[in-house]
């Protein structure tokens, strides 16, 4: 017979809420054209072979520090079906086999499998424009990547990866009051609106996964030598409209390691100094800009 403490306490364990399992730690999907990463023409790499490479070392610190952690860099390779002999040599060739899988798909699938694949990055060239354009109305951070002519990066184990604001991290309200009202407008409404947080952009999304991992590592002590580094690089100037892009990055909970703000002028130099792996821009000539100094750039098309 049990006694009237333990019966208190068998009371007690069933009033207790179970334990809640955790859930499962998605992984971080990139999906590419083929052809970014491998150019079975000329049999040499793409412009995104440096920016998988370093997503490869960020998979070994992860690994290293969280053993168990599921939470890792996972690149989908489009494949047309007859390129998958000549891709898996090259994959292999590089040691790549457990960040890449083949994708093969038709051009009417592809937006939906983008989705079905929980993508959270899509990067295609430029003869996908009309997919780009699909996948970004469909909710997907999706841009064209262009090739510079040299490309040069910093560090093959540190991922760099640079964004412009407005209508990339940002929606493009702001853009739009510039576009319609000129420059002085469009910093009377950011005056006016300084202490409001801006709406999301189509890459707010992507910048939230690539953080996660490196507020991980970062619990780890790596903070200087942390694999993942983020940059603002923005048109916007050190003042009102520039504070405004901190405050509502901070609100979101989303500190990146370095914010330039160019108020204006060519976003070459400063990419030149940082030297990404990996630029988004939602204007050409910040994309020329970028290339201009053997930065690998992607422009973001303007929403539909």
């Amino acid at each position: 017979m049990l006694s009237l403490r333990q019966h208190q306490e068998v009371a007690m364990e069933a009033l207790l809420p179970e334990p809640e399992i955790p859930l499962p730690e998605p992984e971080i999907t990139i999906t590419m054209s083929s052809g970014l990463l491998f150019k079975q023409e000329q049999q040499g790499c793409g412009p995104a072979f440096k920016f998988v490479e370093a997503l490869k070392a960020v998979n070994a610190e992860l690994r290293n520090h969280y053993p168990e952690s599921e939470e890792l860099f996972k690149v989908i390779l489009i494949d047309d079906s007859s390129s998958s002999d000549f891709l898996m040599d090259r994959i292999r060739e590089h040691g790549l086999e457990e960040l890449i899988t083949l994708l093969p798909v038709t051009e009417d699938q592809l937006v939906s499998e983008l989705k079905r694949n929980n993508t959270h990055l899509y990067l295609s060239d430029e003869p996908n424009r009309l997919k780009v354009q699909e996948a970004l109305n469909e909710g997907v951070a999706a841009a064209i990547m262009f090739t510079p002519t040299n490309i040069i990066t910093e560090s093959e184990n540190q991922l760099r990866v640079a964004f412009d604001g407005d209508a990339v991290l940002f929606s493009n309200e702001s853009e739009l009051v510039f576009k319609s009202g000129g420059l002085q407008e469009y910093l009377n409404n950011e005056q006016q609106n300084v202490e409001n947080t801006m709406n999301g952009g189509p890459f707010k999304g992507f910048l939230e996964v690539l953080i996660k991992p490196q507020k991980k590592l970062h619990n780890k002590g790596l903070y200087k030598k942390c694999p993942i580094r983020t940059y603002l690089v923005t048109s916007r100037g050190a003042g009102c409209d520039g504070y405004r892009a901190l405050n509502t990055l901070h609100r979101w909970g989303l500190e990146l390691d370095e914010a330039v703000f160019v108020g204006g002028a060519d976003k070459g130099p400063t990419l030149q100094r940082i030297k990404p792996h990996i630029f988004f821009d939602d204007q050409q000539r910040h994309v020329d800009a970028a290339l201009s100094v053997d930065t690998v750039a992607c422009l973001v098309l303007s929403p539909n």
